[in-house]
Protein backbone atom coordinates (compact mmCIF):
# COMPACT_ATOMS: atom_id res chain seq x y z
CA UNK A 1 0.00 0.00 0.00
CA UNK A 2 1.39 2.86 -1.07
CA UNK A 3 0.82 6.35 0.45
CA UNK A 4 1.70 9.38 -2.43
CA UNK A 5 3.60 11.95 -0.70
CA UNK A 6 7.24 14.04 -1.41
CA UNK A 7 9.73 13.82 0.74
CA UNK A 8 12.91 13.04 1.55
CA UNK A 9 16.33 13.19 3.37
CA UNK A 10 20.07 13.82 2.91
CA UNK A 11 22.80 11.25 3.65
CA UNK A 12 24.01 10.85 7.31
CA UNK A 13 27.48 10.84 8.86
CA UNK A 14 28.96 13.22 5.50
CA UNK A 15 31.65 13.87 8.28
CA UNK A 16 32.18 10.04 9.32
CA UNK A 17 32.48 8.58 5.63
CA UNK A 18 33.76 9.60 2.31
CA UNK A 19 31.41 6.72 1.12
CA UNK A 20 28.17 8.21 1.90
CA UNK A 21 27.07 10.88 -1.12
CA UNK A 22 28.07 14.46 -0.41
CA UNK A 23 27.42 15.71 -4.35
CA UNK A 24 23.47 16.67 -4.82
CA UNK A 25 23.24 15.22 -7.99
CA UNK A 26 20.39 12.73 -8.54
CA UNK A 27 19.55 9.29 -7.36
CA UNK A 28 16.80 7.51 -5.61
CA UNK A 29 17.61 7.28 -1.79
CA UNK A 30 15.49 4.58 0.64
CA UNK A 31 14.82 4.76 4.24
CA UNK A 32 14.04 2.10 5.48
CA UNK A 33 11.93 1.77 9.14
CA UNK A 34 11.55 5.47 8.66
CA UNK A 35 9.38 6.76 11.42
CA UNK A 36 7.67 9.66 11.60
CA UNK A 37 9.22 10.60 7.65
CA UNK A 38 11.25 13.70 9.42
CA UNK A 39 14.75 12.41 8.07
CA UNK A 40 13.45 11.63 4.88
CA UNK A 41 11.53 15.09 4.63
CA UNK A 42 14.02 16.98 5.39
CA UNK A 43 16.79 15.62 3.63
CA UNK A 44 14.43 15.85 0.17
CA UNK A 45 13.89 19.08 0.86
CA UNK A 46 17.05 20.44 0.90
CA UNK A 47 17.87 18.12 -2.15
CA UNK A 48 15.16 18.78 -4.66
CA UNK A 49 17.34 17.06 -7.43
CA UNK A 50 16.85 13.61 -5.55
CA UNK A 51 14.16 10.98 -4.97
CA UNK A 52 13.24 10.04 -1.25
CA UNK A 53 10.94 7.25 -0.20
CA UNK A 54 10.12 6.73 3.39
CA UNK A 55 9.54 2.96 3.60
CA UNK A 56 7.69 1.69 7.33
CA UNK A 57 5.02 -1.02 8.16
CA UNK A 58 3.25 1.33 10.21
CA UNK A 59 1.72 4.71 8.30
CA UNK A 60 0.40 6.08 11.45
CA UNK A 61 3.48 8.26 12.08
CA UNK A 62 3.75 9.68 8.48
CA UNK A 63 0.10 10.60 8.59
CA UNK A 64 0.89 14.35 9.27
CA UNK A 65 3.63 14.86 7.46
CA UNK A 66 2.81 12.96 4.22
CA UNK A 67 -0.14 15.80 4.30
CA UNK A 68 2.73 18.35 4.55
CA UNK A 69 4.63 16.79 1.53
CA UNK A 70 1.88 17.41 -0.76
CA UNK A 71 1.95 21.00 -0.15
CA UNK A 72 2.86 23.40 -3.04
CA UNK A 73 7.47 23.58 -2.56
CA UNK A 74 6.98 26.69 -0.77
CA UNK A 75 4.51 26.08 1.67
CA UNK A 76 6.63 23.02 2.98
CA UNK A 77 5.89 21.16 0.44
CA UNK A 78 8.48 17.97 -0.86
CA UNK A 79 7.05 16.70 -4.80
CA UNK A 80 10.80 14.56 -4.64
CA UNK A 81 9.32 12.39 -1.50
CA UNK A 82 7.03 9.47 -1.55
CA UNK A 83 6.18 7.59 1.30
CA UNK A 84 5.35 3.56 1.12
CA UNK A 85 3.55 1.10 3.72
CA UNK A 86 5.29 -2.10 3.54
CA UNK A 87 7.55 -4.15 6.00
CA UNK A 88 11.00 -5.08 4.99
CA UNK A 89 10.69 -8.43 4.63
CA UNK A 90 7.76 -7.53 1.36
CA UNK A 91 9.57 -4.69 -0.11
CA UNK A 92 7.22 -3.82 -3.64
CA UNK A 93 8.75 -5.36 -6.65
CA UNK A 94 8.43 -2.36 -8.18
CA UNK A 95 11.15 -0.76 -5.88
CA UNK A 96 13.94 -3.78 -7.36
CA UNK A 97 17.23 -2.47 -8.70
CA UNK A 98 16.17 0.67 -7.58
CA UNK A 99 17.83 2.22 -4.55
CA UNK A 100 21.37 4.53 -4.82
CA UNK A 101 21.23 4.89 -1.04
CA UNK A 102 19.88 2.60 1.52
CA UNK A 103 19.41 4.31 5.16
CA UNK A 104 18.09 1.89 8.22
CA UNK A 105 18.45 4.56 11.46
CA UNK A 106 17.48 2.92 14.34
CA UNK A 107 15.59 -0.04 14.00
CA UNK A 108 13.98 -1.62 16.60
CA UNK A 109 12.14 -5.39 17.34
CA UNK A 110 11.88 -7.11 14.25
CA UNK A 111 13.86 -4.94 11.96
CA UNK A 112 16.77 -4.59 14.68
CA UNK A 113 16.96 -8.31 14.72
CA UNK A 114 16.72 -8.72 10.83
CA UNK A 115 19.68 -6.46 10.49
CA UNK A 116 22.02 -6.72 13.59
CA UNK A 117 21.90 -10.86 13.01
CA UNK A 118 22.00 -10.78 9.30
CA UNK A 119 19.19 -12.18 8.74
CA UNK A 120 19.53 -13.52 4.92
CA UNK A 121 15.98 -13.62 3.83
CA UNK A 122 15.98 -9.97 4.85
CA UNK A 123 19.96 -9.18 3.11
CA UNK A 124 18.36 -10.81 0.33
CA UNK A 125 15.10 -8.11 0.06
CA UNK A 126 17.71 -4.97 0.65
CA UNK A 127 19.98 -6.48 -2.28
CA UNK A 128 17.02 -7.25 -4.25
CA UNK A 129 16.36 -3.26 -4.49
CA UNK A 130 19.87 -1.69 -4.41
CA UNK A 131 21.47 -0.71 -7.81
CA UNK A 132 24.75 -1.46 -8.62
CA UNK A 133 27.49 0.22 -6.15
CA UNK A 134 24.27 1.19 -3.87
CA UNK A 135 25.58 2.24 -0.15
CA UNK A 136 23.45 0.51 2.71
CA UNK A 137 24.02 2.33 5.87
CA UNK A 138 23.48 1.17 9.37
CA UNK A 139 22.89 3.12 12.59
CA UNK A 140 21.98 0.89 15.32
CA UNK A 141 21.35 2.37 19.21
CA UNK A 142 21.16 0.34 21.73
CA UNK A 143 20.96 1.09 26.25
CA UNK A 144 22.05 -2.30 27.47
CA UNK A 145 20.22 -2.26 30.59
CA UNK A 146 17.24 0.00 29.72
CA UNK A 147 16.64 -2.25 26.38
CA UNK A 148 17.74 -5.87 29.12
CA UNK A 149 14.33 -7.06 28.22
CA UNK A 150 14.39 -6.27 24.06
CA UNK A 151 17.96 -7.64 24.03
CA UNK A 152 16.94 -11.11 25.45
CA UNK A 153 13.85 -10.97 23.47
CA UNK A 154 15.16 -10.54 19.86
CA UNK A 155 18.17 -12.72 21.11
CA UNK A 156 20.75 -9.84 19.99
CA UNK A 157 24.41 -9.97 20.43
CA UNK A 158 26.95 -7.42 21.37
CA UNK A 159 27.40 -5.19 18.96
CA UNK A 160 31.25 -5.19 19.47
CA UNK A 161 33.60 -4.05 16.76
CA UNK A 162 34.77 -7.92 16.69
CA UNK A 163 31.37 -9.01 16.00
CA UNK A 164 30.59 -5.92 13.02
CA UNK A 165 33.59 -7.28 11.36
CA UNK A 166 34.01 -11.06 11.95
CA UNK A 167 30.53 -12.40 12.53
CA UNK A 168 28.06 -9.86 10.44
CA UNK A 169 30.30 -8.62 7.53
CA UNK A 170 30.15 -12.11 6.05
CA UNK A 171 26.71 -12.42 6.23
CA UNK A 172 26.08 -8.96 4.21
CA UNK A 173 28.96 -10.39 2.12
CA UNK A 174 26.89 -13.78 1.74
CA UNK A 175 24.04 -11.56 0.22
CA UNK A 176 26.48 -9.19 -2.03
CA UNK A 177 27.13 -6.27 0.30
CA UNK A 178 31.10 -5.98 0.69
CA UNK A 179 31.25 -3.87 4.16
CA UNK A 180 33.36 -1.30 3.79
CA UNK A 181 33.69 0.81 7.24
CA UNK A 182 31.62 -0.05 10.49
CA UNK A 183 32.35 1.16 14.39
CA UNK A 184 30.87 3.59 17.05
CA UNK A 185 29.59 6.98 16.81
CA UNK A 186 29.90 10.06 19.30
CA UNK A 187 26.68 11.58 20.18
CA UNK A 188 28.11 14.59 19.25
CA UNK A 189 27.80 13.23 15.12
CA UNK A 190 24.21 12.36 15.83
CA UNK A 191 23.00 15.97 14.72
CA UNK A 192 23.44 14.46 11.14
CA UNK A 193 20.48 12.57 11.73
CA UNK A 194 17.45 14.07 11.60
CA UNK A 195 15.05 12.40 13.18
CA UNK A 196 13.08 12.67 16.04
CA UNK A 197 14.23 8.77 17.28
CA UNK A 198 18.06 10.20 17.36
CA UNK A 199 17.50 13.65 19.08
CA UNK A 200 15.40 11.68 21.85
CA UNK A 201 18.20 9.34 21.98
CA UNK A 202 21.18 12.10 22.66
CA UNK A 203 20.00 12.30 25.76
CA UNK A 204 20.82 9.36 26.60
CA UNK A 205 24.91 8.65 27.23
CA UNK A 206 24.50 5.64 27.93
CA UNK A 207 23.05 4.37 24.80
CA UNK A 208 25.75 2.89 22.95
CA UNK A 209 25.47 3.53 18.60
CA UNK A 210 27.09 1.54 15.97
CA UNK A 211 26.85 1.98 12.57
CA UNK A 212 28.08 0.25 9.57
CA UNK A 213 28.44 1.16 5.76
CA UNK A 214 28.30 -1.89 2.91
CA UNK A 215 28.28 -1.43 -0.70
CA UNK A 216 26.23 -3.55 -3.13
CA UNK A 217 28.43 -5.66 -5.53
CA UNK A 218 26.18 -6.18 -8.76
Amino acid sequence: MAVPIDNSTNASFDNLSSLTSKDQGGGVIIDIGTGDGRFVYQSARENPARFYLGIDANAKPLEKISMKATRRPAKGGAPNLMFVQAAIEDLPAELNDTADEIHIHFPWGSLLRAVACGDPDVLKNLYRVSAPGCLLEVVIGIDPVRDKTEIARLELPALTADYLRSNLAPKYEAAGFKVRESGPVNPAEWSHLKSSWARRLKSNDQREVVYFIAEAQK
